[in-house]
């Protein structure tokens, strides 16, 4: 792993020097001469080494003193790998963070949600990162502030409360300090032909190449629920439930970014929606990395090789994704979506799409827990297991957000009636996001192993499969890829 690469001086400078934006977002270069900062692939001449810095955070770029390169605009890498990579407490913070926690809460917040003292999460921060929790969330706030400016006809006012910051003051001066521009001068840089359309935010989305998006888009415009999610014009497009109010965003694969369109009935939720479609589309993965890593099996390498850089489609709403699951246990695709679209209907809350095509938010825990039982038409056992799941979700004694504890999730999930592993490791893989869940009980998984000279028992598959950790989930969807059956959850 390249956790703390910014101290490997030799290694950070042979990336600067060969531009190879395998690189962005995992560390940063900071020009002492210049009092400039750049990721990795930055176009222009590379600093002498001698003059260059390494840190592993734009934050900590800031703090120190140094502004944003103008041409490379290192704000805009893709995340660091390591904080979707890992369970530990640096990285549920950074997960947080992306999420706006700090903005809405504040620093107690963010401690109060993990369990741990202010002080030790900013020791742990400080140490990693080089920034505290307060000067990370300042560059995000930095960050959705430029977005805004440069994407929308908005009044610098508007933008700057939008942004999170307490000011306009605060505001001006961030900004100019970020970027070495104030807030006129960024968006005076926009092409004279800008088309800014009132209402909807146009982004591009990174990611590390090589990204494959066929499992990706086809995985979710195989399961899209009418009503929330539709696939329409090559553009995957769904509603948003956010903090402080809902979205709807269309996502277009494109070859080096996703096309991000976004509506949003309450702009402060811009940061929170970017950073959960980042989170479905799994764009801060490493896939050389992982590709380089599943290659040594020479049984797995020919799929690795013949459509490198499968991403593991994620959710942007934790406990929607694991009612979703259990609506899924043991039938068909099409069916798990009829009962998903039946729940939307009759439990969902109505939206306004100004394209037409989506007309409700997915049930809430909440509103789901409200319901009877005896309207779900299934069998009684998968309404127990289906009751007893929404209401741990709705009164907090289980929670899927970003900041969980991968292992204590797994537990709590275990001990719900009618979870079994299967289950539990299918909303570890796509809900909570752990690189490393394993499916072996899976039919097409066991299926594609026996076809590949795999071992295809569920023990003997597990044993082999230790060499493909830390990424066995990627591993399945390589595996899953080979089946042209349609998808179906079968295993409990």
């Amino acid at each position: 792993m390249r956790n703390g690469m910014h101290t490997d001086r030799e290694r950070c400078v042979r990336a600067v020097q060969s531009k190879d934006a395998r690189f962005d977002g995992w560390f940063f270069t900071a020009v002492l001469t210049t009092r400039i900062y750049c990721r990795p692939s930055c176009p222009v001449v590379p600093p002498k080494p001698e003059n260059m810095t390494f840190y592993p955070s734009a934050a900590a770029c800031q703090q120190a003193g140094f502004r944003a390169c103008k041409r490379c605009r290192p704000d805009t890498s893709p995340g660091s790998p390591a904080w979707n990579e890992r369970a530990d407490l640096v990285a549920r913070a950074m997960r947080l963070i992306a999420d706006g926690v700090v903005d809405r809460e504040g620093v107690p917040g963010l401690a109060a949600r993990l369990g741990y003292s202010t002080r030790q999460i900013e020791r742990q921060l400080q140490t990693e990162l080089g920034a505290g929790p307060l000067a990370l969330a300042r560059a995000q706030r930095a960050q959705t502030a430029r977005l805004l400016i440069e994407t929308t006809a908005l009044p610098m006012a508007e933008i700057a409360f939008a942004s999170g910051f307490s000011s306009i003051r605060a505001f001006n001066d961030t900004v100019r300090e970020v970027f070495a521009l104030s807030p006129s001068e960024l968006r005076s840089r926009l092409p004279r032909n800008t088309v800014i359309a009132p209402g909807v935010l146009s982004l591009r989305l990174p990611f590390r190449a090589p990204l494959n998006p066929d499992n990706l888009f086809g995985h979710l415009a195989a399961t899209a629920v009418p009503g929330v999610e539709e696939w329409r014009d090559g553009a995957y497009r769904r509603t948003l439930r956010l903090p402080y109010g809902h979205g709807i965003v269309a996502l277009t694969p494109r070859t080096d970014h996703i096309a991000c369109r976004l509506t949003l009935s309450d702009l402060r939720d811009l940061p929170v929606a970017i950073s959960r479609c980042r989170r479905m589309l799994d764009l801060d993965a490493d896939p050389v990395a992982v590709d380089d890593q599943l290659r040594t099996d020479p049984l797995l390498a020919p799929l690795v090789d013949k459509a490198p850089g499968r991403r593991v489609p994620g959710t942007v709403d934790e406990a929607e994704f694991a009612v979703r699951a259990v609506l899924g246990q043991q039938v068909s695709t099409a069916a798990a979506r009829t009962h998903a679209a039946r729940l939307v209907t009759a439990h969902g809350e109505q939206v306004e799409d100004p394209e037409g095509g989506l007309t409700h938010l997915f049930p809430s825990p909440e509103a789901l827990g409200a319901l009877d039982p005896e309207s779900l038409a299934m069998p009684r056992t998968r309404r127990a297991t289906f009751t007893g799941l929404v209401r741990q979700l709705a009164d907090g004694t289980l929670h899927l957000g970003v900041e969980s504890d991968w292992e204590e999730s797994r537990a709590r999930l275990l001990a719900l009636p009618g979870f079994g592993p299967w289950t539990v490791e299918v909303i570890a893989m796509r809900a909570l996001g752990d690189p490393d869940a394993f499916l072996p009980t899976d039919l097409g998984i066991r299926r594609a192993a026996r076809e590949l000279g795999l071992p295809s028992t569920p023990a003997a598959l597990t044993a082999s499969a230790e060499a493909w950790r830390p990424w066995r989930a990627y591993a399945v969807q390589y595996l899953w890829a080979t089946d042209s059956h349609p998808i179906n959850f079968l295993p409990v």
